[in-house]
């Protein structure tokens, strides 16, 4: 019984993250450090709009 109460408690939790992962990209937000310098996706994550 512990161990299926704890797997539901992760699974809540996991599902909180990516929820909210969405929901920040919906919204325009960037999980980055904004090290541009060091990353190869600089040009894709940064770009200006038009």
């Amino acid at each position: 019984m512990g161990t299926a109460i704890a797997v539901i408690i992760l699974a809540l939790i996991v599902g909180l993250i990516i929820w909210r992962m969405v929901k920040d990209k919906k919204a325009g937000k960037s999980s980055c450090g904004c090290q541009c310098g060091s990353c190869p996706m600089a040009g894709q994550c940064h770009q200006k709009k038009k």
